[in-house]
């Protein structure tokens, strides 16, 4: 089984992001970049499907700038065997990155396409499913646990209302969850060997995709600061206050 993981490159998430001064959008200046967190765990389940013997190989794509190898790179250092950037210096959406992806999926023919459920920077949660639309595969997304029996993909979905398990038909598209695994960290030995293995890089317009955004950022700003909290000393005043400050009982 030939194994496809898209990922992200995005502001690391212990860094605070900062608004730039025009509010044109998020300041990128001299800050920390790291692989999305569902992307992490996308790979690593690519990985643990390796080490089962049931993928033979796995590809890791990314589509946005240059410095995207570097993420790439990880990828591969945690145990890809070969690596695709559709570099572009564009604003992607969503759906600019989903048919960037589709026509990856067309050259390589994976059987079982991976992706993390959204970004932490845009939290769209929208890229695997349009995936899918495009493709036409059958979708599991938000999962959980991902078992394969056969030509069939079993995929344990978290939703509202507990746990669903649905019976995909390979090719499929999977979107990660946060409980599907524990990802592992990169050693040295593997992140040296990743500088070897090989690592494409193809543009949109040879791939015959555009990446122009149909939409546009109009102004980015920063979330209200929170105001402080207030102490109360017995039920009855938390009551008092909920009725006549907060009035929402």
């Amino acid at each position: 089984m030939k194994v496809l993981v898209a990922i992200k490159r995005v502001v690391d998430y212990n860094v605070k992001v900062r608004v730039k001064a025009d509010n044109s959008g998020v300041d990128l200046a001299n800050v920390k970049m790291s692989l999305n967190p569902f992307c992490e765990i996308a790979v690593e389940e690519a990985i643990r499907l390796k080490e089962k013997g049931i993928a033979t190989e796995i590809i890791a794509v990314a589509v946005g700038p240059t410095a995207a190898q570097e993420q790439l790179r990880t990828a591969l250092a945690l145990g890809a065997d070969r690596a695709i950037l559709v570099e572009t210096s564009d604003e992607l959406n969503s759906l600019a990155v989903a048919k960037a992806l589709k026509a990856i999926v067309d050259k390589e023919q994976p059987q079982l396409v991976i992706l993390g459920k959204q970004a932490i920077d845009s939290d769209n949660n929208q890229t695997g499913q349009m995936l899918a639309a495009l493709t036409g595969f059958a979708q599991g997304t938000f999962a959980s646990k991902v078992e394969v029996a056969g030509d069939t993909l079993n995929v344990t979905r978290e939703i509202d209302g507990g746990l669903q398990t649905v019976a995909l038909n390979l090719p499929a598209i999977v979107t990660t969850d946060l409980r599907l695994n524990e990802p592992r960290y990169a050693s040295l030995p593997n992140i040296m060997k990743a500088k070897k293995k090989p690592l494409e890089t193809v543009t949109p317009d040879a791939l015959g995709v555009s990446t122009a955004s149909t939409t546009k950022t109009l102004k980015v700003e920063a979330p209200a600061a929170r105001s402080a909290g207030i102490k109360v000393t017995s039920v009855a005043e938390l009551v008092e206050k909920l009725k006549t400050e907060a009035k929402v009982i």
